[in-house]
């Protein structure tokens, strides 16, 4: 069951980039084409929150019923898993990056639904999109991360 839901995880991770990279495309375009906020620009927002939460859920029980999150700092303790940059990236420093993107593609979403000008949603969600992407770049365990952290490209 671990296998398969790291390999979903993983898969997960494509779903919530494209969206991420359509979202801040459909956002930039709205802002400065000045366009009228969409039900699409706010199906894909919602796609994207979707993907990123199910992910998070599955990420937070891989972290705890795992072998490189909880269960390592359980083991060996906080100071020997903060001085290996392995378990350190796993326990630490993933999921702190993902959560704090995850809250921001929420406050992005939760932008679409204020009743505020279109132009200020579509900068909001731009922002928080765009930061949050460039966020969960920086923390997702790529191939060509150190050794031993990097996952396979699928």
């Amino acid at each position: 069951m671990y296998i398969g839901l790291l390999h979903l995880h993983s898969f997960l991770r494509w779903v919530i980039i494209i969206l991420a990279i359509v979202a801040i495309y459909r956002s930039y375009s709205g802002m400065s084409s000045g366009r009228v906020f969409s039900s699409q620009d706010k199906r894909v927002s919602l796609f994207l929150m979707i993907s990123a939460h199910t992910t998070l859920l599955i990420g937070l029980y891989l972290w705890i019923a795992g072998p490189w999150g909880l269960a390592n700092i359980q083991n060996l303790g906080f100071g020997p898993v903060m001085k290996d940059s392995v378990y350190r990236f796993f326990a630490i420093e993933h999921i702190t990056g993902m959560l704090i993107a995850i809250v921001l593609i929420t406050i992005g979403r939760g932008a679409s639904k204020k009743n505020i000008p279109d132009a200020s949603k579509f900068k909001r969600m731009f922002w928080m999109f765009l930061v949050a992407l460039v966020i969960i770049l920086v923390t997702v365990p790529w191939p060509f991360r150190v050794v031993g952290s990097g996952r396979h490209w699928i």
